[in-house]
C-alpha cells in the first residue's frame, strides 16, 4: 500500500497538457462493444489503466483477439461465437466494467460469472441486476443478487419496456446492451439524461438505437454484426479535472488541455467551476462519435460558493475534485440530489467529508449531498479508502498545503500517470 506525499507548490504554473488520461468510459465501451461485430475495431489512444485493461481481458476470455502496435494503436478482432470462459471473468476494480458486462452477457447463451477485488465486490449492484432480472435475465449473486460475484445464465431475452427510478449511465448502457439481443422492440427512459457515450457509439456502429416522442429511448434488437469501431478515444474530462481545479485555486495559474471530450454530459463540472468565478475556454476542434477539442482554465481570483443540485449525473465522478474547490471558495456551497455517491468506490459523501474535517473544514452531511463552508485548507494526513477520486482530489488539495495521502495503488485504475504530472507542479515524494 502506497503512500504518497505532495509539497506545497513553490510557484503558478503554465501547462500546455497532452498527457491527460484517455478517457475511461469510452475505453470500457470500446472493448466490449467490439465484441458486437464480426470484423475488426480499431482504437487508438485506449486507456491503458487497470480498470480497462481488465474489461479488455474479459473480451479476450470471451475468445477476442487483441494486438498493439507499435505506436500503440489496438485491434480487437471478435471471435466468430463468443465462447464460455473456463474460468471467472475478473472486473478488478471496474464497476462500469461490471455492469456493462452484465448486459451484454446477460443475452449470450452461457455461463458467466463476474468478480473483482475486495473493493468491488463490496459494491452494491442491484440496480443493475434488479433491471435485468425484471426483464427476463438469469443473473443472481450475494445478497440476491446485489454482491459480487455474480453468476449470469445467459440466453434469450424478451423485449422490455423499462422506466429506471435513477439516472445512470452504467444502468442505461446495460439495459441497451441487453436489449440488442432481445425479441423485439425495447424501450428505456430515465428522469434525465445521464451520459450518452454509448447512445452515441452503437449508433455510430450502425445500432438502432434512437429516442421516440415521449422521451423513451428504443432499441430494436441487432439484425446481425455491427459496424466495427474506428476512433480515437479522447482524453478524459473527469481526469482532467482534478488539473482544471488546481488552475483554478492556485493563483496565477493556466492549464490547457488538448485531444479532450467536450461531450455536454461530460463538461458539467468545467461549467459549474465556471460559475464559481474560474477563467475557462472551450474550442470544439472534431465531431464524430465525439466531440473534441481543447479546454483552457485560468485562476481568476478567489472563487465564490456554488449550490449544485441539477444534472448531477453529468458531473457525479468529479464531485469530489469540486470539493476541494468549495473548501477554497467564499462562503457555503452546497451539493444536493447526489445520493450516487454513497454507491460508488468508496462511500464518496463520508469519505470526502472526513477528509475535508481533516484539513480544517467545516462541513455539514445530508442523506444525499453536503454542505461545504469555505475557509483556508491545512495540511493532513488522508486516507484514500481505495478510492482513486479521494487520492487525486486530496493530492490536488496538496498543491496549496501539503498532504500525505494513503492507499494511492487505486490511481492506477483510471490515471496511471497522474502523479507524473502533479509533478509538473510541485515536489510529490512516495514513502
Amino acid at each position: 500500500m502506497k503512500t504518497v506525499r505532495i509539497a506545497p507548490a513553490p510557484k503558478a504554473f503554465t501547462i500546455d497538457c497532452d498527457r491527460i488520461a484517455s478517457d475511461k468510459s469510452i475505453s470500457h465501451r470500446c472493448a466490449i462493444f467490439a465484441l458486437l461485430s464480426d470484423r475488426p475495431s480499431i482504437i487508438e489512444n485506449f486507456l491503458r489503466a487497470e480498470d480497462t485493461l481488465a474489461s479488455l481481458s474479459i473480451a479476450e476470455q470471451l475468445g477476442a483477439t487483441t494486438e498493439w502496435s507499435e505506436a500503440g494503436k489496438l485491434t480487437i478482432t471478435p471471435p466468430a461465437r463468443l465462447r464460455e470462459p473456463d474460468d471467472v471473468l475478473d472486473c478488478g476494480n471496474a464497476g462500469t466494467g461490471m455492469r456493462l458486462y452484465c448486459g451484454f452477457l446477460a443475452g449470450v447463451e452461457g455461463s458467466f460469472v463476474l468478480t473483482g477485488d475486495r473493493y468491488l465486490r463490496a459494491r452494491p449492484m442491484k440496480r443493475v441486476t434488479g433491471p435485468l432480472q425484471s426483464v427476463g435475465a438469469k443473473l443472481d449473486g450475494r445478497e440476491e443478487g446485489n454482491l459480487a460475484p455474480l453468476h449470469i445464465r445467459g440466453g434469450k431475452l424478451k423485449a422490455f419496456r423499462y422506466a429506471s427510478p435513477v439516472d445512470s449511465a452504467q444502468v442505461k448502457s446495460a439495459m441497451i446492451l441487453a436489449a440488442l439481443r432481445g425479441d423485439g422492440r425495447s424501450y428505456y427512459r430515465e428522469s434525465f439524461l445521464s451520459r450518452d457515450h454509448s447512445e452515441r457509439m452503437l449508433h455510430g456502429m450502425g445500432a438502432r438505437v434512437g429516442r421516440d416522442t415521449e422521451g423513451w429511448i428504443t432499441i430494436d434488437p441487432m439484425e446481425g454484426p455491427l459496424e466495427p469501431l474506428k476512433l480515437r478515444v479522447p482524453a478524459d474530462p473527469s481526469s482532467a479535472f482534478f488539473f482544471a481545479v488546481a488552475a483554478a485555486i492556485l493563483p496565477g495559474s493556466r492549464i490547457r488541455f488538448e485531444g479532450i471530450s467536450l461531450n455536454p454530459t461530460r463538461i458539467e463540472a468545467f461549467r459549474v467551476l465556471e460559475s464559481m468565478g474560474a477563467a475557462i475556454d472551450y474550442r470544439i476542434r472534431q465531431d464524430l462519435y465525439e466531440p473534441i477539442g481543447e479546454i483552457t482554465v485560468r485562476y481568476n481570483g478567489r472563487l465564490g460558493a456554488v449550490e449544485v443540485a441539477e444534472r448531477i449525473p453529468w458531473l457525479i465522478d468529479e464531485l469530489p475534485a469540486l470539493a476541494v474547490a468549495m473548501a477554497t471558495a467564499e462562503g457555503v456551497s452546497r451539493v444536493r440530489n447526489a445520493a450516487e455517491l454513497r454507491v460508488k468506490e468508496s462511500d464518496r459523501i463520508a469519505s470526502t467529508l472526513r477528509a475535508l474535517e481533516a484539513c480544517g473544514i467545516e462541513t455539514e452531511e445530508y442523506d444525499d449531498g453536503y454542505a461545504v463552508h469555505g475557509g483556508t485548507l491545512h495540511s493532513a494526513v488522508i486516507d484514500s479508502h481505495g478510492d482513486h477520486r479521494i487520492a487525486m482530489s486530496f493530492a490536488v488539495a496538496g498543491l496549496l498545503c501539503g498532504m500525505e495521502i494513503v492507499d494511492t495503488d487505486c490511481v492506477a485504475t483510471s490515471f496511471p500517470n497522474f502523479f507524473d504530472i502533479l509533478s509538473q507542479m510541485t515536489e510529490v515524494h512516495t514513502l
